[in-house]
């Protein structure tokens, strides 16, 4: 059987990435592709019960360390439950979000605690994506976006304009150290035109 691929989408808030993680699985499961849309934190039950601690609250709600423990356990849940099962039939696992959004998130942008996001990453979960989008966005048009929506689980826009820049260099400097894996895409344009140069590059893998 072959094995499938895990494909992910990675931004700052409201740049647009939850849009094009589906308009992606739309676009292959229209080609009679087996896909699947999931997202983190969450994705598998117990890991929907640890997303409401990390994004509801106040922004000083968790230490950078305690959040790390918690998107590392829920992520561990999600790849035991939902991606391993799946990419094992063949099928393509298309996450809003994965690994990398803690590296920048808490390893980057909110400590110097890269060397234990890592350290984590490599003995609990152990597995990178074959491909990776970052969807690049103006921070200041992206938070005004994400705050719009007014969802409940904006703890990390609360967090401010000045967070939203850090995590934004974050992602520059994540994509620009994995050319092979990451590729760069413009949010700041319709979700069509984006959409399209997603769809260019995942039907080329």
């Amino acid at each position: 059987m072959t094995t499938g691929r895990l494909i992910t989408f990675e931004g700052i808030d409201g740049s647009g990435k939850s849009t094009q993680a589906r308009l992606l699985h739309d676009h292959l499961t229209a080609k009679g592709q087996d896909a699947i849309l999931t997202r983190e934190p969450g994705g598998a039950p117990g890991a929907e019960d640890i997303r409401r601690l990390l994004v509801e609250g106040d922004p000083d709600r968790w230490s950078p360390e305690t959040e790390i423990l918690l998107f590392t356990a829920a992520r561990r849940d999600h790849l035991e439950r939902t991606i391993e099962p799946a990419l094992k039939r063949g099928t393509t696992v298309i996450s809003d979000r994965f690994a990398d959004s803690t590296r920048v998130y808490q390893g980057a942008a909110r400590g110097d605690l890269r060397d234990l996001v890592d350290r984590l990453h490599d003995a609990v979960i152990a597995r990178e994506p074959d491909l990776t989008f970052v969807i690049d966005m103006d921070p200041d048009t992206a938070l005004a976006r994400g705050l719009a929506r007014n969802s409940g689980e904006d703890r990390f826009e609360d967090m401010g304009a000045a967070f939203q820049h850090k995590l934004r260099a974050g992602f520059l400097a994540l994509a620009k150290s994995n050319p092979d894996r990451c590729h760069l895409i413009d949010g700041n344009r319709p979700p069509e035109a984006v959409a399209q140069d997603v769809a260019a590059i995942a039907d080329a893998l």
